[in-house]
């Protein structure tokens, strides 16, 4: 599978983990508060600032359906309310993508609808997202595929027919760079539902770049998602889960996504490769095993004995594994106490 790079950043196994920041509805209707939340990931180190591009009438319709679910965060809430108090303002994209650039960020959204594509080709987004819940919206694929741009695609809510059929939308509407991500659309997920053991599948068995929307608490599944070959994490993110907000709950605070940057990068780079041996960086460490030493003073002629030598750091005398060869032997000439044993020391 190929690196996909875009303007200085590439995403790819050989590259460090493209941490994506998902602002979502963080903002709380406030652009001054969306423009410090842009200004807090680029802080924290991300590399991308994400929107979610809709409206509440693109999304649903007044009506359609109230949420009655007493282990929802939005429990009670009728669908348009939600959307319309989470949306981000179109007008507001603009300015907002423009900061992230002038932080040295990457700007992209998730599109929920057709006209959402429309509206952010005139911005040039550089890539797009499709989001869970529209992962199966074919129209929608057909549409950020034409645009020859690199497509992230979240596989929360699908079975492996839905991936495979959408996979297949995509590369045949003229997606040549795809990346998959490992997702649960629970809000927030737990770790047992998280089920990381997925992302070395969907890279195997669909030939792409993956990764992670981690909707868990914390860094943790994060970080472990890029030992199993995670290259793009994507979390939601705020300035403090007490300001409340929509998705506030299971967001990241910035020293946490700050943590994130830093701990999952360290986790690729403690990949390595394989390797079983002494490592140049170990060379002066190699004193520090233990050898066989003189621990009492022996006389020439003495016979060394479980008395005598005792097996401690450093490794200046024999290895270890000749004590029980050394047993019994003759010493050659008077030894101290403290003395490395030697071969030339014994009979």
């Amino acid at each position: 599978m190929s690196t996909i790079k875009i303007g200085n950043i590439e995403i790819g196994d050989n590259c460090k983990p493209f941490i994506i920041a998902e602002m979502s509805g963080n903002h709380n209707q406030s652009l001054d508060r969306a423009l410090a939340l842009v200004d807090a990931a680029a802080e924290a180190g991300a590399h991308a600032l994400k929107l979610q591009t809709y409206t509440a009438d693109t999304i649903t319709i007044k009506g359609a359906f109230t949420i009655t679910d007493k282990n929802s965060l939005w429990d009670g809430k009728e669908l348009h309310d939600l959307y319309k108090n989470a949306y981000t303002p179109w007008e507001w994209h603009e300015a907002i993508f423009s900061r992230a650039k002038e932080k040295g960020m990457l700007a992209l959204s998730s599109p929920f609808d057709e006209t959402a594509v429309d509206f952010l080709e005139k911005l040039n987004v550089p890539l797009y997202k499709i989001a869970s819940f529209e992962n199966t919206h074919h129209p929608l694929l057909k549409k950020v595929a034409k645009t020859g741009k690199p497509v992230i695609m979240s596989t929360g809510v699908s079975t492996l027919e839905d991936i495979e059929e959408s996979v297949k939308v995509l590369r045949d509407a003229g997606c040549k760079n795809l990346i998959l991500l490992k997702c649960t659309s629970t809000y927030p997920a737990t770790p047992e539902n998280t089920n990381l053991n997925t992302i070395p599948v969907l890279k195997s068995k669909f030939n792409c770049i993956v990764g992670l929307s981690d909707h868990t608490m914390g860094i943790g599944a994060s970080v472990a998602a890029v030992a199993l070959g995670a290259n793009v994490i994507e979390k939601h993110f705020t300035l403090r889960r007490a300001d409340g907000g929509v998705d506030s709950a299971f967001s990241l605070e910035p020293e946490e996504l700050k943590a994130l940057v830093v701990e999952s990068e360290r986790a690729f780079l403690a990949l390595g490769k394989v390797f079983i041996g002494l490592q140049k960086a170990e060379e002066k460490s190699v004193l520090f095993k233990r050898s066989i030493y003189v621990s009492e003073n022996i006389k020439e002629g003495e016979l060394i004995s479980e008395k005598n030598i005792r097996v401690v750091r450093p490794a200046l005398g024999l290895a270890p594994k000749h004590y029980d060869a050394v047993i019994g032997k003759e010493a050659k000439r008077n030894l101290e106490k403290g003395k490395p044993l030697s071969f030339d020391d014994i009979l």
